[in-house]
């Protein structure tokens, strides 16, 4: 879920890349939003695509989960071994914590038995350090995230739940598919829900200077849900971050969405059981204005003389005045109306377009990466038939590493087309100035900061 975190993962947008980042799952942009988790590294044998989509990409979240680094912290030193200032600094910290948790109506039982044998973890400051300054393209975060293994094995697991999918698709107005897909994504089908303590790993975090107030926020919540018994401290596990359960969840995602969809009296979506885990999901999204029947996108072809300033979000039509326009599903036929649509270009003019509808920007409330909401609707429409994706991918490109985004945003600023920031991140903003110059240079206006365009800058 956009939760917060995710275990601080962040996917680039604009197919830009995945951005790989120890810790997380899939993978998610590097603006906040509102999702629920932090991703897990990832299962073993049973799901390898599992794991090399992990090693390969990396999600934040800005509600629910850890925010996205800092690009210039993205360098730092790396942290190995906690030193003995590190541990005694922690023990200080606390004592001072746990003043401030009783504040916010945490017991002395409570915090005894969640801190039993709770120690500093170097491991999880080594990988919040630990960012990968190359991200993975889209085409290839695609391959691993809407694996031919992830589709047989979602489809399984469609089958295998079918009834209480049914039910929480029925309750809760979210299409079934779509819930599977975010599981298979944030958790490998629940193969892989993460072993980390999570009032150690937060705790950890909450002590680290940078993000201390988020997730002392977290580490409080997670607290609550213990001291409400919804699960025991041994069983509170997950991601380095503190993404937790089937769909990673961080603790604000929880407490504003979890629900005990099972009606055993807790909201268990650390269980083997996935029920209340995908309810949750289902309850999340629909928070967010989730509409049934309505596809995330359709993938579109574009007419040779269209008008690239036209794919941008804020531009939106009525599937039949982009028809109008020779925008066509890849039959060639008008897309049906399911409301008003943008064109989205995750990899510029030169791979697949996509007509995409509301609900694409509630998956991303989950995460806000595009290569990761267009995973989750893949992964949704292959689970239930639908084919691969058909239009071309600029296989030749290699993404650009974290230096060369920040020069790329650092010489368009330079030339008139004002980025606003200087951080590596291709958001809107930066998006919109590659397209100003694209437009000043007479060449094909898609917004794409290629390799190409950066040389073309130099």
């Amino acid at each position: 879920m956009r939760h917060i975190g995710k275990s601080l993962t962040v996917l680039t947008v604009a197919g830009l890349g995945v951005a790989l980042v120890a810790g997380g799952g899939l993978a998610a942009p590097l603006d906040s939003s509102h999702r629920p988790k932090a991703r897990p590294d990832t299962p073993a044998a049973a799901v390898l695509d599992t794991a090399q989509v992990i090693r390969s990409a990396q999600f934040t979240a800005a509600s629910l989960r850890p925010v996205a680094r800092p690009a210039d912290l993205m360098h730092e030193a790396n942290l190995t071994r906690p030193n003995s200032s590190d541990t005694s600094r922690f023990d200080l910290w606390q004592q001072a914590f746990f003043d401030r948790a009783q504040e916010a109506g945490i017991t002395q039982a409570t915090l005894e038995r969640a801190f039993a044998n709770v120690t500093y973890d170097d491991d999880v400051i080594r990988l919040d350090r630990n960012q990968s300054e190359f991200s993975k393209p889209i085409w290839g975060y695609l391959e691993t995230a809407v694996s031919d293994t992830r589709v047989r094995t979602g489809t399984a697991k469609l089958a295998q739940h079918a009834v209480v999918l049914d039910q929480i698709e029925t309750k809760y107005g979210v299409d079934k598919q779509v819930v599977v897909a975010i599981w298979g994504l944030e958790s490998a089908y629940g193969g892989f829900r993460g072993s980390n303590n999570t009032i150690r790993s937060l705790a950890t975090l909450a002590f680290d200077a940078r993000r201390a107030a988020f997730f002392e926020e977290q580490l409080i919540e997670a607290l609550q849900i213990l001291q409400a018994g919804d699960v025991q401290p041994q069983r509170m596990t997950g991601s380095w971050a503190g993404a937790m359960g089937h769909t990673q969840f961080m603790p604000t995602s929880f407490r504003d969405h979890a629900v005990d969809f099972n009606g055993d009296g807790r909201r268990d979506i650390w269980a083997e059981d996935p029920t209340d885990a995908l309810a949750s999901t289902a309850n999340y999204l629909r928070h967010f204005g989730w509409t049934k029947g309505q596809p995330w996108g359709v993938e579109v072809k574009l007419p040779q003389d269209f008008d690239y300033r036209l794919a941008a979000r804020e531009i939106t039509k009525s599937p039949g005045i982009w028809a109008d326009l020779g925008v066509r599903d890849m039959n060639g036929r008008p897309v049906p109306n399911h409301g008003s649509a943008s064109i989205l270009l995750p990899a510029g003019g030169g791979g697949a377009a996509f007509m995409i509808f509301d609900n694409f920007a509630v998956i991303e409330k989950y995460n806000t990466a595009d290569a990761y909401v267009i995973g989750v609707g893949h992964l949704s429409d292959r689970i239930t038939g639908g084919g691969p994706i058909r239009g071309n991918w600029p296989t030749g490109d290699r993404t650009l590493s974290f230096s060369e985004r920040k020069e790329l945003q650092q010489r368009l600023t330079e030339r008139g087309f004002d980025t606003q920031k200087i951080d590596g991140r291709i958001g809107p903003l930066t998006v919109n100035a590659v397209r100003a110059f694209q437009v000043s240079q007479g060449i094909r206006p898609d917004g794409y900061a290629s390799l190409t365009l950066l040389q073309r800058l130099r």
